[in-house]
Protein backbone atom coordinates (compact mmCIF):
# COMPACT_ATOMS: atom_id res chain seq x y z
CA UNK A 1 0.00 0.00 0.00
CA UNK A 2 2.85 2.31 0.78
CA UNK A 3 4.36 1.55 -2.64
CA UNK A 4 1.65 1.97 -4.28
CA UNK A 5 1.15 5.49 -2.88
CA UNK A 6 4.42 6.44 -3.80
CA UNK A 7 3.69 5.34 -7.42
CA UNK A 8 0.86 7.37 -7.59
CA UNK A 9 2.11 10.32 -5.99
CA UNK A 10 5.32 10.33 -8.91
CA UNK A 11 2.65 9.95 -11.55
CA UNK A 12 0.61 12.44 -10.40
CA UNK A 13 3.85 14.79 -9.83
CA UNK A 14 5.67 14.50 -13.26
CA UNK A 15 8.16 17.56 -11.82
CA UNK A 16 9.14 15.87 -8.50
CA UNK A 17 12.31 14.54 -9.71
CA UNK A 18 13.11 17.15 -11.92
CA UNK A 19 12.82 19.59 -9.15
CA UNK A 20 14.61 17.24 -6.45
CA UNK A 21 18.04 17.07 -8.87
CA UNK A 22 17.56 20.57 -9.78
CA UNK A 23 17.85 21.59 -5.89
CA UNK A 24 20.29 18.77 -5.55
CA UNK A 25 22.71 20.38 -8.18
CA UNK A 26 22.08 23.71 -6.72
CA UNK A 27 23.65 22.77 -2.87
CA UNK A 28 26.08 21.20 -4.97
CA UNK A 29 27.16 24.08 -6.50
CA UNK A 30 27.07 26.28 -3.35
CA UNK A 31 28.84 24.01 -1.67
CA UNK A 32 31.81 24.75 -3.89
CA UNK A 33 34.46 27.39 -2.17
CA UNK A 34 36.39 29.56 -4.42
CA UNK A 35 39.24 31.17 -3.54
CA UNK A 36 39.45 35.04 -2.86
CA UNK A 37 42.31 35.63 -4.33
CA UNK A 38 41.99 38.90 -6.92
CA UNK A 39 42.78 39.07 -10.56
CA UNK A 40 44.36 42.72 -11.04
CA UNK A 41 44.21 43.79 -14.72
CA UNK A 42 46.43 45.51 -16.37
CA UNK A 43 44.60 48.38 -16.12
CA UNK A 44 43.81 48.29 -12.09
CA UNK A 45 47.35 48.26 -11.61
CA UNK A 46 48.57 51.03 -13.84
CA UNK A 47 46.29 53.20 -11.60
CA UNK A 48 47.69 51.65 -8.35
CA UNK A 49 51.34 52.77 -9.73
CA UNK A 50 49.95 56.07 -10.28
CA UNK A 51 48.05 56.31 -6.71
CA UNK A 52 51.53 55.41 -5.17
CA UNK A 53 53.11 57.72 -6.99
CA UNK A 54 50.73 60.61 -5.88
CA UNK A 55 51.06 59.84 -2.40
CA UNK A 56 54.81 59.85 -2.38
CA UNK A 57 56.30 62.92 -1.77
CA UNK A 58 58.90 64.07 -4.65
CA UNK A 59 62.17 66.72 -4.57
CA UNK A 60 60.96 69.64 -6.61
CA UNK A 61 63.48 71.92 -8.44
CA UNK A 62 62.85 75.69 -9.13
CA UNK A 63 65.23 77.91 -11.61
CA UNK A 64 65.03 81.50 -11.21
CA UNK A 65 66.75 82.90 -13.85
CA UNK A 66 67.28 86.76 -14.45
CA UNK A 67 67.65 87.02 -18.46
CA UNK A 68 71.07 88.01 -20.44
CA UNK A 69 72.33 91.86 -21.10
CA UNK A 70 70.43 93.84 -22.80
CA UNK A 71 71.41 96.73 -25.16
CA UNK A 72 70.96 100.36 -24.35
CA UNK A 73 71.96 101.63 -27.46
CA UNK A 74 68.83 103.68 -28.49
CA UNK A 75 67.48 105.57 -25.42
CA UNK A 76 64.39 106.46 -26.78
CA UNK A 77 63.15 102.76 -27.17
CA UNK A 78 60.84 101.08 -24.90
CA UNK A 79 62.43 99.58 -21.78
CA UNK A 80 60.16 96.17 -22.30
CA UNK A 81 61.52 96.13 -25.86
CA UNK A 82 65.13 96.23 -25.80
CA UNK A 83 67.28 93.45 -27.29
CA UNK A 84 69.70 91.53 -26.00
CA UNK A 85 73.60 92.97 -26.28
CA UNK A 86 76.32 91.24 -28.42
CA UNK A 87 77.89 89.79 -24.84
CA UNK A 88 74.44 89.37 -23.59
CA UNK A 89 73.96 86.71 -26.13
CA UNK A 90 77.20 85.10 -25.54
CA UNK A 91 75.91 84.62 -21.88
CA UNK A 92 72.72 82.96 -23.24
CA UNK A 93 74.69 80.35 -24.55
CA UNK A 94 76.72 79.76 -21.53
CA UNK A 95 74.26 79.96 -18.86
CA UNK A 96 72.13 77.35 -21.39
CA UNK A 97 75.38 75.18 -21.37
CA UNK A 98 75.96 75.38 -17.45
CA UNK A 99 72.34 73.83 -16.66
CA UNK A 100 72.74 71.23 -18.79
CA UNK A 101 76.16 70.17 -17.25
CA UNK A 102 74.24 70.15 -13.91
CA UNK A 103 70.96 68.71 -15.60
CA UNK A 104 69.00 71.17 -13.97
CA UNK A 105 67.13 71.19 -17.53
CA UNK A 106 62.86 72.42 -16.82
CA UNK A 107 59.86 70.92 -17.97
CA UNK A 108 58.02 73.60 -17.85
CA UNK A 109 59.28 77.31 -18.56
CA UNK A 110 56.89 80.13 -17.08
CA UNK A 111 58.91 83.54 -19.10
CA UNK A 112 58.79 87.43 -19.10
CA UNK A 113 57.11 88.67 -22.44
CA UNK A 114 60.01 91.17 -22.55
CA UNK A 115 62.29 91.54 -25.73
CA UNK A 116 65.61 90.69 -23.98
CA UNK A 117 63.67 87.14 -21.94
CA UNK A 118 62.15 85.85 -24.77
CA UNK A 119 65.66 86.67 -26.91
CA UNK A 120 67.28 84.79 -23.87
CA UNK A 121 65.13 81.97 -23.74
CA UNK A 122 65.37 81.47 -27.83
CA UNK A 123 69.29 81.37 -27.51
CA UNK A 124 69.04 78.83 -24.78
CA UNK A 125 66.58 76.59 -26.88
CA UNK A 126 68.62 76.94 -29.54
CA UNK A 127 71.99 75.87 -27.80
CA UNK A 128 70.17 73.13 -25.62
CA UNK A 129 67.66 70.43 -26.86
CA UNK A 130 66.36 70.07 -24.18
CA UNK A 131 65.05 73.88 -23.51
CA UNK A 132 63.48 73.54 -26.60
CA UNK A 133 61.82 70.40 -25.65
CA UNK A 134 59.99 72.33 -22.45
CA UNK A 135 56.37 73.20 -22.05
CA UNK A 136 56.59 77.26 -22.22
CA UNK A 137 54.28 79.89 -21.58
CA UNK A 138 54.89 83.74 -21.42
CA UNK A 139 53.47 85.52 -18.42
CA UNK A 140 53.25 88.92 -18.88
CA UNK A 141 52.68 89.75 -15.70
CA UNK A 142 56.30 89.08 -14.44
CA UNK A 143 57.46 91.82 -16.30
CA UNK A 144 55.44 94.44 -14.11
CA UNK A 145 55.62 92.69 -10.78
CA UNK A 146 59.11 92.35 -10.53
CA UNK A 147 59.22 95.96 -9.81
CA UNK A 148 56.83 95.90 -6.99
CA UNK A 149 58.75 95.57 -3.78
CA UNK A 150 57.83 92.13 -1.87
CA UNK A 151 55.61 91.11 -4.25
CA UNK A 152 56.96 88.66 -6.76
CA UNK A 153 57.89 85.39 -4.23
CA UNK A 154 53.86 84.99 -3.98
CA UNK A 155 53.06 85.56 -7.43
CA UNK A 156 55.76 83.11 -8.97
CA UNK A 157 54.24 80.76 -6.24
CA UNK A 158 50.67 81.48 -7.75
CA UNK A 159 51.61 81.14 -11.31
CA UNK A 160 53.97 78.03 -10.82
CA UNK A 161 50.93 76.28 -9.08
CA UNK A 162 48.53 77.59 -11.83
CA UNK A 163 50.19 76.52 -14.69
CA UNK A 164 52.15 73.06 -12.81
CA UNK A 165 51.12 69.31 -12.55
CA UNK A 166 52.39 67.02 -10.59
CA UNK A 167 55.03 64.80 -13.03
CA UNK A 168 57.00 68.40 -13.64
CA UNK A 169 59.89 68.07 -11.58
CA UNK A 170 62.01 71.04 -12.70
CA UNK A 171 60.22 74.65 -13.49
CA UNK A 172 62.20 77.77 -14.86
CA UNK A 173 60.83 80.90 -14.24
CA UNK A 174 62.56 84.18 -16.77
CA UNK A 175 62.50 87.77 -15.22
CA UNK A 176 63.77 90.91 -13.68
CA UNK A 177 65.37 92.10 -10.61
CA UNK A 178 64.73 93.51 -8.74
CA UNK A 179 61.77 90.85 -8.30
CA UNK A 180 63.94 87.89 -8.81
CA UNK A 181 66.61 88.65 -6.35
CA UNK A 182 64.32 89.14 -3.56
CA UNK A 183 62.13 86.22 -4.73
CA UNK A 184 65.42 83.97 -4.30
CA UNK A 185 66.23 85.56 -1.46
CA UNK A 186 62.49 85.15 0.24
CA UNK A 187 62.50 81.70 -0.72
CA UNK A 188 65.83 80.11 -0.22
CA UNK A 189 65.93 82.89 3.18
CA UNK A 190 69.35 83.92 1.89
CA UNK A 191 70.58 86.82 0.77
CA UNK A 192 71.08 86.31 -2.85
CA UNK A 193 72.07 88.97 -5.45
CA UNK A 194 71.41 87.75 -9.44
CA UNK A 195 73.10 89.76 -11.60
CA UNK A 196 72.11 89.20 -15.73
CA UNK A 197 72.19 85.90 -16.76
CA UNK A 198 72.32 84.40 -12.93
CA UNK A 199 70.12 81.26 -11.77
CA UNK A 200 69.30 80.35 -8.04
CA UNK A 201 68.63 77.17 -8.18
CA UNK A 202 65.81 76.05 -5.30
CA UNK A 203 64.86 72.66 -3.94
CA UNK A 204 61.91 71.86 -1.95
CA UNK A 205 59.59 68.51 -1.46
CA UNK A 206 55.76 67.82 -1.81
CA UNK A 207 53.40 65.61 -3.68
CA UNK A 208 52.62 68.71 -5.53
CA UNK A 209 53.46 72.30 -5.97
CA UNK A 210 51.10 73.50 -4.05
CA UNK A 211 52.51 71.16 -1.17
CA UNK A 212 55.81 72.17 -1.88
CA UNK A 213 55.55 75.60 -1.08
CA UNK A 214 52.92 74.98 1.58
CA UNK A 215 55.60 73.20 3.43
CA UNK A 216 58.82 74.89 2.35
CA UNK A 217 57.09 78.61 2.66
CA UNK A 218 59.46 81.45 2.71
CA UNK A 219 62.86 80.48 3.78
CA UNK A 220 62.51 76.85 3.50
CA UNK A 221 63.62 76.12 -0.19
CA UNK A 222 67.64 74.75 -0.08
CA UNK A 223 69.93 76.86 -2.26
CA UNK A 224 71.79 74.19 -4.41
CA UNK A 225 73.84 77.15 -6.42
CA UNK A 226 73.97 79.77 -8.49
CA UNK A 227 75.27 79.57 -12.07
CA UNK A 228 76.82 82.97 -12.76
CA UNK A 229 79.23 84.48 -15.62
CA UNK A 230 82.59 86.46 -14.83
CA UNK A 231 84.34 88.21 -16.67
CA UNK A 232 83.48 85.43 -19.86
CA UNK A 233 84.16 82.56 -17.80
CA UNK A 234 81.49 80.61 -15.92
CA UNK A 235 81.76 80.17 -12.19
CA UNK A 236 79.10 78.05 -10.71
CA UNK A 237 79.14 78.98 -6.56
CA UNK A 238 77.64 75.96 -4.72
CA UNK A 239 77.03 77.56 -1.09
CA UNK A 240 74.26 75.11 0.55
CA UNK A 241 77.13 71.76 0.62
CA UNK A 242 74.47 69.62 -1.90
CA UNK A 243 77.12 67.70 -3.11
CA UNK A 244 77.94 69.73 -6.09
CA UNK A 245 81.41 70.40 -7.14
CA UNK A 246 82.61 74.18 -6.80
CA UNK A 247 83.09 75.26 -10.38
CA UNK A 248 85.32 78.42 -11.30
CA UNK A 249 87.17 78.78 -14.56
CA UNK A 250 88.62 82.19 -14.48
CA UNK A 251 90.83 84.04 -17.49
CA UNK A 252 93.22 85.43 -14.93
CA UNK A 253 95.46 86.32 -17.93
CA UNK A 254 92.59 88.96 -18.71
CA UNK A 255 92.88 90.19 -15.42
CA UNK A 256 96.33 90.77 -15.19
CA UNK A 257 95.93 92.18 -18.91
CA UNK A 258 93.85 94.88 -17.22
CA UNK A 259 95.76 95.76 -14.61
CA UNK A 260 99.19 95.73 -16.76
CA UNK A 261 97.59 98.45 -19.27
CA UNK A 262 96.62 100.47 -16.37
CA UNK A 263 99.89 100.57 -14.83
CA UNK A 264 101.71 100.80 -18.60
CA UNK A 265 101.22 104.10 -20.43
CA UNK A 266 103.67 104.32 -23.75
CA UNK A 267 106.13 101.85 -22.56
CA UNK A 268 106.45 103.49 -18.93
CA UNK A 269 104.90 102.18 -15.52
CA UNK A 270 103.06 105.17 -14.22
CA UNK A 271 102.39 105.16 -10.65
Amino acid sequence: MNASFCCNHIHQHPQFLKIQHASSFARGRNAIQWPSTVIQTAESQVATEEATSQSESVARRLILLRHARSSRQKLSMRDHDRPLSKDGKVDAIKIAQKLQELNWIPELILSSDAKRTRETLQIMQEQVVGFSEAEVHFIPSFYSIAAMDGQTAEHLQQVISNYSRNDIITVMCMGHNKGWEEAASMFSGSSIKLKTCNAALLEASGKSWEEAFALAGLGGWKLHGIPYLLVSSLTYADDSGSGYAYYRIEKWFWCLRCLWSFFLKNGELNF
